[in-house]
């Protein structure tokens, strides 16, 4: 039996054109879904949708789990109520490029109204709904929410750089910022909420327009993110939380040098030992957001480029093979087919 082809597009969100200054979950995305349907095209293919880092890269994500909040749509937040149309006034923007800068600052102070407006004057019945959100995303949400509400408050300062106590997770300590950072946390966790509602809507009408969403998630992970922090224990590190080795590639025809990307490797003795289970719901998680799914850089899941950290080039690196076949067979029994 022949395998079923099919033709798309690769076009992130961020791209669309749109009244804000930057492409959102609103109706720009509806219109390219009747777009690429009316083209006779049957995939949708974005690149990672995480909250990006410095640079703006969708490859360098604070979480591998979390939704970018620069992509919520001002526009269906007013028609949820928490936020009203002459809100949205001051940041309409006619720009035809995207200024990452200003998306921000503008995305930041529309959020931090409406998620006061949610939590004022919202229904019994909506916050029952985000409550559930918060419960079953707990297992990722929690940490991520704490991160960003931390790294905030200490001067956008990267974890590993955080006192001791907070770059340990000692219990009490966290304990003791969370309720100072109360309300801070409940804004990322609202931010949240909004996007993945937003982003399941979308998901859910390219569906009935016979479009699926091919996704994308890099292998690696960014070191100054919620889940290296949450999860150190899982990553070649010292004491301090810096990286003992790094990731990248070795040289080749393109580069003398190799490329030396400077994410934390795995360790994947202690994956295993876990079950693999921080791979299991970061899959599981992304499935549910897309129909297919992109891994980049598969081939790491045979062996990886292990450089010591303390070398500038990728030169002096070494193969590192890594247990991918147990690795699959474990989300196999976990996911399925």
């Amino acid at each position: 039996m022949q395998p079923h082809r099919r033709s798309g597009i690769l076009l992130h969100p961020t791209s669309l054109p749109g009244p804000f200054s930057i492409g959102t979950l609103g109706n720009e995305c509806y219109r390219f879904i009747d777009f690429l349907a009316a083209s006779g095209q049957s995939v949708w293919q974005i690149l990672p949708l995480g909250p990006t880092g410095f640079g703006d890269s969708p490859y360098s994500s604070y979480s591998a789990f979390a939704g970018n909040p620069l992509l919520i749509c001002p526009d269906q937040l007013v028609r949820s109520g928490d936020l009203s149309a002459n809100d949205l006034q001051p940041f309409l923007n006619s720009c035809s490029v995207v200024d990452y800068s200003a998306a921000t600052r503008a995305q930041e102070r529309l959020l931090h109204l409406a998620c006061g407006n949610f939590l004022a004057e919202s229904s019994p019945d909506r916050k029952q709904v985000f409550d559930a959100f918060c419960r079953d995303q707990a297992y990722w949400l929690n940490d991520y929410a704490m991160f960003r509400a931390l790294r905030t408050h200490l001067g956008d300062m990267s974890w590993f750089n955080w006192p001791e106590a907070l770059r340990s997770r000692d219990a009490a300590t966290l304990q003791t910022w969370g309720n100072l950072l109360h309300e801070a946390i409940i804004y990322h966790k609202y931010s949240q909420f909004v996007f993945f509602n937003q982003w399941l809507s979308v998901k859910n009408y390219a569906n009935t327009r016979n479009i699926k969403i091919l996704g994308d998630i890099p292998i690696f992970v960014a070191h100054d993110s919620s889940d290296v922090w949450a999860n150190q224990q899982l990553f070649k590190l010292d004491a301090s939380g810096a990286p003992l080795v790094v990731a990248g590639v070795p040289p080749d025809y393109f580069s003398g040098t190799g490329q030396r990307w400077g994410n934390p490797l795995y360790h994947w003795d202690r994956m295993a030992a876990s079950g693999f289970d921080w791979w299991a719901q970061r899959l599981k998680w992304n499935l549910t957001l897309t129909d297919l799914l992109r891994i980049d850089h598969f081939r790491g899941f045979a062996a990886c480029w292990e450089i010591p950290a303390e070398e500038t080039t990728a030169i002096n690196g070494s193969w590192r093979t890594v247990p991918g076949d147990q690795l699959f067979a474990a989300l196999d029994k976990e996911l399925g087919k």
